[in-house]
């Protein structure tokens, strides 16, 4: 769906650094101080199983098989809970593409909008129309169930072929 919006796409992975990543949940950079939000990852109860490496194979490897020429994008980090570090991994006149599922995608979106960047909604769904999430299919793989029919074939191959799936398994 972003791919349709332009000619070229820049894809941005959020909790890319487990440096930048996690925060105590009293010290988060909060943008908007009237409006904090608690965020969904904390240093309290990280969940960071897969490199920024591996996550960036896993959705180059989805996208050219969905179609999309290699030259047609790029994979960066998006460190959205240090957005002042923003302006570091992305061009600040890009419109910033987001699917909004609950206040946290709404609040990241207004957040970006006062920092500047043109925003996009793709579209706003709730959480019960929501296809899958990263945490249910790491919640199945923890537990030895049914996942590949919840990511891209060439995703599951990754994840096996690298052993990814053994190690997560270890840490659940």
């Amino acid at each position: 769906k972003a791919k349709e919006k332009g000619h070229y796409l820049i894809v941005g992975i959020t909790d890319c650094d487990p440096e930048r990543s996690y925060f105590k949940y009293d010290d988060i950079y909060r943008f908007d101080q009237k409006n904090p939000l608690t965020p969904f990852r904390s240093s309290d109860d990280p969940v960071f199983p897969f490199t920024y490496y591996d996550r960036m194979k896993m959705i180059r490897d989805s996208l050219i098989a969905s179609g999309v020429n290699p030259i047609e994008f790029d994979i960066v980090p998006f460190p959205i809970h240090k957005p002042h570090l923003l302006k570091y991994y992305i061009p600040l006149d890009v419109t910033i593409l987001i699917t909004i599922y609950d206040d946290w995608g709404r609040y990241k979106a207004e957040m970006l909008k006062k920092m500047g960047f043109t925003i996009d909604i793709l579209w706003e769904r709730d959480m019960s129309t929501r296809f899958t999430t990263a945490t249910e299919v790491r919640r199945r793989i923890i537990n030895n169930e049914k996942w590949d029919n919840l990511v891209p074939e060439v995703v599951y191959k990754y994840i096996t072929q690298n052993q990814l799936d053994k190690i997560l398994q270890d840490l659940g």
